[in-house]
Protein backbone atom coordinates (compact mmCIF):
# COMPACT_ATOMS: atom_id res chain seq x y z
CA UNK A 1 0.00 0.00 0.00
CA UNK A 2 1.15 3.48 -0.89
CA UNK A 3 2.37 6.04 1.55
CA UNK A 4 -0.04 8.96 1.83
CA UNK A 5 2.39 10.92 -0.02
CA UNK A 6 2.96 8.76 -2.96
CA UNK A 7 -1.01 9.19 -3.88
CA UNK A 8 -1.39 11.09 -6.54
CA UNK A 9 -5.23 11.87 -5.24
CA UNK A 10 -3.78 13.35 -2.46
CA UNK A 11 -1.11 15.49 -4.16
CA UNK A 12 -4.34 17.02 -6.15
CA UNK A 13 -5.73 17.62 -2.56
CA UNK A 14 -2.87 19.23 -1.16
CA UNK A 15 -2.52 21.54 -3.70
CA UNK A 16 -5.68 22.59 -4.20
CA UNK A 17 -6.26 23.45 -0.38
CA UNK A 18 -3.11 25.26 -0.43
CA UNK A 19 -4.63 27.52 -2.92
CA UNK A 20 -7.68 27.59 -1.82
CA UNK A 21 -6.41 28.30 1.74
CA UNK A 22 -3.72 31.00 0.68
CA UNK A 23 -6.58 32.88 -1.04
CA UNK A 24 -8.52 32.93 1.59
CA UNK A 25 -5.42 34.24 3.86
CA UNK A 26 -5.10 37.18 1.77
CA UNK A 27 -8.64 38.35 1.22
CA UNK A 28 -8.56 38.13 4.71
CA UNK A 29 -5.35 40.35 5.90
CA UNK A 30 -6.99 42.29 3.33
CA UNK A 31 -10.47 42.65 5.11
CA UNK A 32 -8.68 43.45 8.33
CA UNK A 33 -7.14 46.52 7.08
CA UNK A 34 -8.63 49.74 7.73
CA UNK A 35 -8.03 51.85 4.44
CA UNK A 36 -8.84 49.17 0.87
CA UNK A 37 -5.36 50.03 -0.79
CA UNK A 38 -2.89 48.10 -1.03
CA UNK A 39 -4.55 44.82 -0.68
CA UNK A 40 -2.81 41.42 -0.39
CA UNK A 41 -3.08 40.00 -3.60
CA UNK A 42 -1.85 42.86 -5.74
CA UNK A 43 -0.79 40.73 -8.59
CA UNK A 44 -3.85 39.47 -9.59
CA UNK A 45 -5.69 43.21 -9.04
CA UNK A 46 -2.91 44.52 -11.67
CA UNK A 47 -4.18 41.47 -13.88
CA UNK A 48 -7.58 42.25 -13.41
CA UNK A 49 -7.82 45.40 -13.83
CA UNK A 50 -6.34 45.52 -16.72
CA UNK A 51 -8.86 43.92 -18.69
CA UNK A 52 -11.38 47.32 -17.67
CA UNK A 53 -8.83 49.57 -18.52
CA UNK A 54 -8.03 47.60 -22.03
CA UNK A 55 -12.01 48.45 -22.52
CA UNK A 56 -11.91 52.37 -21.32
CA UNK A 57 -9.34 52.69 -23.91
CA UNK A 58 -6.35 53.52 -21.51
CA UNK A 59 -3.11 53.43 -21.80
CA UNK A 60 -3.04 49.71 -19.58
CA UNK A 61 0.88 50.19 -19.11
CA UNK A 62 0.80 53.50 -17.22
CA UNK A 63 0.68 53.83 -13.44
CA UNK A 64 -2.83 53.76 -11.48
CA UNK A 65 -1.96 55.78 -8.52
CA UNK A 66 -4.85 54.34 -5.97
CA UNK A 67 -5.96 51.29 -7.88
CA UNK A 68 -2.79 49.09 -8.00
CA UNK A 69 0.84 49.32 -6.46
CA UNK A 70 2.53 48.35 -9.58
CA UNK A 71 2.69 48.34 -13.35
CA UNK A 72 0.46 46.00 -15.82
CA UNK A 73 3.67 44.43 -17.57
CA UNK A 74 1.89 41.43 -19.95
CA UNK A 75 0.81 41.56 -23.65
CA UNK A 76 -2.72 43.12 -24.50
CA UNK A 77 -3.59 39.23 -25.18
CA UNK A 78 -3.20 38.95 -21.37
CA UNK A 79 -5.31 41.62 -20.41
CA UNK A 80 -8.44 40.57 -22.45
CA UNK A 81 -8.00 36.68 -21.06
CA UNK A 82 -8.42 38.20 -17.14
CA UNK A 83 -11.87 39.27 -18.21
CA UNK A 84 -13.59 36.40 -16.83
CA UNK A 85 -11.91 37.03 -13.36
CA UNK A 86 -12.41 40.69 -13.93
CA UNK A 87 -16.35 39.69 -14.36
CA UNK A 88 -16.48 38.17 -10.59
CA UNK A 89 -15.92 39.37 -7.32
CA UNK A 90 -12.55 38.78 -5.41
CA UNK A 91 -13.82 36.27 -3.21
CA UNK A 92 -14.78 34.01 -6.22
CA UNK A 93 -11.70 35.38 -8.74
CA UNK A 94 -8.74 35.23 -6.67
CA UNK A 95 -9.31 31.46 -5.31
CA UNK A 96 -10.32 30.62 -9.16
CA UNK A 97 -6.41 32.14 -10.12
CA UNK A 98 -5.11 30.99 -7.69
CA UNK A 99 -6.58 27.56 -8.22
CA UNK A 100 -5.47 27.78 -12.01
CA UNK A 101 -1.89 28.46 -11.14
CA UNK A 102 -1.38 25.62 -8.49
CA UNK A 103 -3.14 22.92 -10.80
CA UNK A 104 -2.92 23.46 -14.22
CA UNK A 105 0.98 22.79 -13.42
CA UNK A 106 0.43 19.81 -11.66
CA UNK A 107 -1.64 18.62 -14.58
CA UNK A 108 0.83 19.26 -17.14
CA UNK A 109 3.41 17.09 -15.28
CA UNK A 110 1.27 14.32 -15.11
CA UNK A 111 0.97 14.42 -18.95
CA UNK A 112 4.73 13.62 -19.02
CA UNK A 113 4.56 10.28 -20.09
CA UNK A 114 8.21 9.55 -20.03
CA UNK A 115 8.16 10.11 -16.27
CA UNK A 116 7.47 7.39 -14.05
CA UNK A 117 4.40 8.35 -11.79
CA UNK A 118 6.73 8.01 -8.66
CA UNK A 119 8.76 10.62 -10.68
CA UNK A 120 6.17 12.74 -11.37
CA UNK A 121 4.63 13.03 -7.43
CA UNK A 122 8.55 13.61 -6.51
CA UNK A 123 8.70 16.76 -9.05
CA UNK A 124 5.03 17.93 -7.59
CA UNK A 125 6.41 17.88 -3.82
CA UNK A 126 9.63 19.47 -4.59
CA UNK A 127 8.44 22.24 -6.13
CA UNK A 128 5.89 22.98 -3.25
CA UNK A 129 6.79 24.84 -1.10
CA UNK A 130 8.07 27.85 -4.17
CA UNK A 131 4.33 26.84 -5.55
CA UNK A 132 3.00 28.25 -2.41
CA UNK A 133 5.54 31.72 -2.04
CA UNK A 134 4.00 32.28 -5.61
CA UNK A 135 -0.08 32.04 -4.69
CA UNK A 136 0.80 33.55 -0.95
CA UNK A 137 1.74 36.67 -4.28
CA UNK A 138 -0.62 35.77 -6.67
CA UNK A 139 1.63 35.37 -9.66
CA UNK A 140 1.19 33.77 -12.93
CA UNK A 141 4.09 31.94 -12.42
CA UNK A 142 2.56 28.62 -12.03
CA UNK A 143 0.01 29.10 -15.31
CA UNK A 144 3.66 29.93 -17.18
CA UNK A 145 5.48 26.74 -15.87
CA UNK A 146 2.37 24.80 -16.40
CA UNK A 147 2.68 26.35 -20.56
CA UNK A 148 5.56 25.42 -20.96
CA UNK A 149 5.58 22.07 -19.47
CA UNK A 150 2.49 21.15 -21.73
CA UNK A 151 4.31 22.49 -24.71
CA UNK A 152 7.24 19.67 -23.72
CA UNK A 153 4.40 16.70 -23.44
CA UNK A 154 2.41 17.68 -26.93
CA UNK A 155 5.82 17.79 -28.35
CA UNK A 156 6.79 14.47 -26.87
CA UNK A 157 3.89 13.22 -28.49
CA UNK A 158 4.29 15.36 -31.76
CA UNK A 159 1.17 17.41 -31.47
CA UNK A 160 2.95 20.53 -33.19
CA UNK A 161 0.10 22.06 -33.39
CA UNK A 162 -0.95 22.06 -30.08
CA UNK A 163 2.17 22.52 -28.59
CA UNK A 164 3.02 25.64 -30.88
CA UNK A 165 -0.19 27.53 -29.65
CA UNK A 166 1.10 26.56 -26.19
CA UNK A 167 4.33 27.91 -26.73
CA UNK A 168 2.46 31.14 -28.70
CA UNK A 169 -0.09 31.44 -25.23
CA UNK A 170 2.85 30.99 -22.96
CA UNK A 171 4.92 34.22 -24.50
CA UNK A 172 1.60 36.22 -24.47
CA UNK A 173 1.63 35.72 -20.83
CA UNK A 174 5.41 35.97 -20.31
CA UNK A 175 7.86 36.80 -22.96
CA UNK A 176 10.77 34.37 -22.01
CA UNK A 177 7.59 32.05 -22.88
CA UNK A 178 9.14 32.00 -26.75
CA UNK A 179 12.28 30.67 -25.63
CA UNK A 180 10.51 26.98 -25.64
CA UNK A 181 10.21 27.15 -29.01
CA UNK A 182 13.68 26.28 -30.28
CA UNK A 183 13.64 23.10 -28.32
CA UNK A 184 11.27 22.03 -31.24
CA UNK A 185 14.62 21.33 -33.30
CA UNK A 186 14.83 18.54 -31.45
CA UNK A 187 11.71 16.77 -32.54
CA UNK A 188 10.36 15.56 -36.34
CA UNK A 189 8.19 18.12 -37.93
CA UNK A 190 10.08 20.57 -36.40
CA UNK A 191 8.58 23.11 -39.73
CA UNK A 192 5.12 22.27 -39.32
CA UNK A 193 6.16 23.73 -35.51
CA UNK A 194 7.18 26.81 -36.50
CA UNK A 195 4.89 27.40 -38.87
CA UNK A 196 1.49 26.95 -36.76
CA UNK A 197 3.76 29.12 -34.24
CA UNK A 198 3.45 31.94 -36.22
CA UNK A 199 -0.08 31.20 -36.72
CA UNK A 200 -0.56 31.27 -33.02
CA UNK A 201 1.36 34.26 -32.47
CA UNK A 202 -0.65 36.50 -35.11
CA UNK A 203 -3.73 34.74 -33.44
CA UNK A 204 -2.63 36.01 -29.90
CA UNK A 205 -1.47 39.37 -31.75
CA UNK A 206 -5.06 40.22 -32.81
CA UNK A 207 -7.07 38.59 -30.93
CA UNK A 208 -7.74 41.99 -28.61
CA UNK A 209 -9.40 43.02 -31.73
CA UNK A 210 -12.71 41.47 -30.61
CA UNK A 211 -12.92 44.14 -28.34
CA UNK A 212 -10.30 47.39 -29.10
CA UNK A 213 -9.65 49.62 -32.46
CA UNK A 214 -6.93 48.65 -34.49
CA UNK A 215 -5.15 51.88 -34.26
CA UNK A 216 -5.27 51.46 -30.55
CA UNK A 217 -4.50 47.93 -30.50
CA UNK A 218 -0.69 49.57 -32.17
CA UNK A 219 -0.66 52.11 -29.82
CA UNK A 220 -0.94 49.66 -26.93
CA UNK A 221 1.89 47.37 -28.89
CA UNK A 222 4.07 50.59 -28.45
CA UNK A 223 3.53 51.38 -25.48
CA UNK A 224 4.06 47.97 -24.33
CA UNK A 225 7.41 47.74 -26.10
CA UNK A 226 8.28 51.17 -24.13
CA UNK A 227 7.61 49.79 -20.46
CA UNK A 228 9.65 46.19 -21.59
CA UNK A 229 12.74 48.33 -22.68
CA UNK A 230 12.65 50.56 -19.75
CA UNK A 231 11.92 47.68 -17.48
CA UNK A 232 15.16 45.94 -18.28
CA UNK A 233 17.49 48.87 -17.76
CA UNK A 234 15.67 49.52 -14.42
CA UNK A 235 16.77 45.86 -12.33
CA UNK A 236 18.82 42.64 -12.37
CA UNK A 237 16.51 40.57 -9.97
CA UNK A 238 17.75 37.30 -9.07
CA UNK A 239 19.50 35.96 -11.91
CA UNK A 240 22.80 35.91 -13.47
CA UNK A 241 23.81 39.91 -13.86
CA UNK A 242 22.96 39.79 -10.07
CA UNK A 243 24.88 36.90 -9.62
CA UNK A 244 28.01 38.33 -11.68
CA UNK A 245 27.74 41.73 -9.35
CA UNK A 246 27.02 40.67 -5.90
CA UNK A 247 30.06 37.75 -5.97
CA UNK A 248 32.33 39.43 -8.49
CA UNK A 249 31.56 42.98 -8.69
CA UNK A 250 30.96 42.89 -12.25
CA UNK A 251 28.41 44.90 -14.46
CA UNK A 252 28.52 43.91 -17.84
CA UNK A 253 25.77 45.33 -20.36
CA UNK A 254 22.89 43.72 -19.78
CA UNK A 255 22.72 42.74 -23.66
CA UNK A 256 25.88 40.78 -23.52
CA UNK A 257 24.13 38.57 -20.68
CA UNK A 258 21.43 38.09 -22.63
CA UNK A 259 23.65 37.10 -25.59
CA UNK A 260 25.58 34.91 -24.01
CA UNK A 261 22.41 33.18 -22.56
CA UNK A 262 20.60 32.51 -25.47
CA UNK A 263 23.91 31.64 -27.60
CA UNK A 264 24.21 28.98 -24.91
CA UNK A 265 20.46 28.13 -24.91
CA UNK A 266 21.29 27.00 -29.14
CA UNK A 267 24.31 25.41 -28.81
CA UNK A 268 22.79 23.06 -25.64
CA UNK A 269 19.71 22.57 -28.36
CA UNK A 270 21.83 21.58 -30.96
CA UNK A 271 24.10 19.32 -29.24
CA UNK A 272 21.46 17.34 -27.50
CA UNK A 273 19.96 17.35 -31.04
CA UNK A 274 22.61 14.82 -32.00
CA UNK A 275 21.32 12.32 -29.80
CA UNK A 276 17.80 12.96 -28.51
CA UNK A 277 16.99 10.12 -26.16
CA UNK A 278 14.77 10.85 -23.40
CA UNK A 279 16.98 11.67 -20.61
CA UNK A 280 18.41 14.30 -22.88
CA UNK A 281 14.98 15.45 -23.73
CA UNK A 282 14.34 15.71 -20.32
CA UNK A 283 17.53 17.25 -19.07
CA UNK A 284 17.52 19.87 -21.62
CA UNK A 285 13.44 20.97 -20.65
CA UNK A 286 14.78 20.98 -17.07
CA UNK A 287 17.35 23.07 -18.44
CA UNK A 288 15.29 25.87 -20.25
CA UNK A 289 13.27 25.99 -17.02
CA UNK A 290 16.09 26.91 -14.89
CA UNK A 291 17.32 29.15 -17.83
CA UNK A 292 14.56 31.57 -18.11
CA UNK A 293 14.77 32.46 -14.36
CA UNK A 294 18.43 33.04 -13.81
CA UNK A 295 18.51 34.70 -17.49
CA UNK A 296 15.20 36.78 -16.68
CA UNK A 297 16.50 40.35 -15.27
CA UNK A 298 13.12 40.37 -13.14
CA UNK A 299 13.51 37.48 -11.32
CA UNK A 300 12.22 37.34 -8.30
CA UNK A 301 11.34 34.92 -5.42
CA UNK A 302 8.19 33.50 -6.78
CA UNK A 303 9.54 33.21 -9.93
CA UNK A 304 11.84 30.05 -8.51
CA UNK A 305 8.60 27.67 -8.94
CA UNK A 306 9.64 27.04 -12.52
CA UNK A 307 13.67 26.77 -11.42
CA UNK A 308 12.62 24.36 -8.78
CA UNK A 309 10.54 22.72 -11.44
CA UNK A 310 13.76 22.47 -13.71
CA UNK A 311 15.93 20.69 -10.97
CA UNK A 312 14.10 17.91 -10.09
CA UNK A 313 13.03 17.19 -13.76
CA UNK A 314 16.45 17.02 -13.96
CA UNK A 315 17.32 14.48 -11.03
CA UNK A 316 14.71 12.37 -12.70
CA UNK A 317 16.46 12.41 -16.08
CA UNK A 318 19.63 10.73 -14.15
CA UNK A 319 20.12 6.85 -14.71
CA UNK A 320 22.17 6.79 -11.55
CA UNK A 321 22.41 10.01 -9.73
CA UNK A 322 25.94 10.66 -8.27
CA UNK A 323 26.81 11.99 -4.88
CA UNK A 324 27.55 15.34 -6.19
CA UNK A 325 23.99 15.31 -8.19
CA UNK A 326 22.14 14.56 -5.10
CA UNK A 327 24.01 17.21 -3.43
CA UNK A 328 23.67 19.65 -6.11
CA UNK A 329 19.78 19.21 -5.81
CA UNK A 330 19.85 19.71 -1.98
CA UNK A 331 21.65 22.90 -2.35
CA UNK A 332 18.69 24.24 -4.95
CA UNK A 333 15.90 23.11 -2.45
CA UNK A 334 17.74 24.72 0.74
CA UNK A 335 18.85 27.94 -0.86
CA UNK A 336 16.12 28.51 -3.70
CA UNK A 337 13.38 27.14 -1.26
CA UNK A 338 14.55 27.22 2.41
CA UNK A 339 16.42 30.20 3.15
CA UNK A 340 14.00 33.02 2.72
CA UNK A 341 11.61 31.31 4.82
CA UNK A 342 11.43 31.50 8.69
CA UNK A 343 13.69 28.24 8.86
CA UNK A 344 16.96 30.90 8.71
CA UNK A 345 17.35 33.30 11.38
CA UNK A 346 16.27 36.79 9.97
CA UNK A 347 19.71 37.85 10.67
CA UNK A 348 21.19 35.24 7.91
CA UNK A 349 18.59 36.50 5.30
CA UNK A 350 19.34 39.85 5.47
CA UNK A 351 22.77 39.84 6.01
CA UNK A 352 23.66 36.84 3.41
CA UNK A 353 20.94 35.22 1.35
CA UNK A 354 19.49 38.49 0.10
CA UNK A 355 22.84 40.77 -0.61
CA UNK A 356 24.37 37.58 -2.12
CA UNK A 357 21.38 35.98 -3.85
CA UNK A 358 21.73 32.90 -2.37
CA UNK A 359 18.19 31.94 -3.68
CA UNK A 360 19.92 31.88 -7.21
CA UNK A 361 23.35 30.64 -6.71
CA UNK A 362 22.98 26.93 -6.66
CA UNK A 363 20.23 27.30 -9.59
CA UNK A 364 23.17 29.02 -11.63
CA UNK A 365 25.00 26.09 -10.88
CA UNK A 366 23.35 23.56 -11.44
CA UNK A 367 22.26 25.28 -14.73
CA UNK A 368 25.94 25.45 -15.68
CA UNK A 369 26.23 21.59 -14.63
CA UNK A 370 23.36 20.51 -17.02
CA UNK A 371 24.45 22.40 -19.73
CA UNK A 372 28.26 21.01 -19.50
CA UNK A 373 26.83 17.52 -19.38
CA UNK A 374 24.46 17.98 -22.58
CA UNK A 375 27.07 19.75 -24.73
CA UNK A 376 30.12 17.91 -24.05
CA UNK A 377 27.40 14.29 -23.58
CA UNK A 378 29.49 13.09 -20.71
CA UNK A 379 26.46 11.46 -19.97
CA UNK A 380 26.77 9.54 -23.26
CA UNK A 381 30.73 8.80 -22.64
CA UNK A 382 30.25 7.47 -19.40
CA UNK A 383 27.66 5.35 -20.25
CA UNK A 384 30.15 3.70 -23.50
Amino acid sequence: MKRIWQQEGVLWGIYALAAILVSVQRLWLTHQKLVPYPTDYENYLIFKNAFRHLLQGQNIYASFQGEQWDLYKYSPAFALGMAPFHALPDFLGLPLWNLLNALLPLYALMQLKGLSKTQQIFCAWFMFPEMLVSLQNSQSNGLTLGLILLSFAALESQRQIQAAGVVAAATFLKVFGIFAAPLAWIYPNRLKFSLWLLVWCLFFTCIPLVVVRPTYLIQLYQWWGVLLNEDHAASIGLSVQGWLQTWFGLMPPKLLISIFGILSLLLTVYQTGKNPVWPNRLALWASLLIWVVIFNHKAESPTFVIALCGAALWYCSLAKPGKWDTGLLALVFIFASLTPTDLFPRMWREQWVQPYVLKAAPCIALWIWITVRLVWRLDQRQAQ
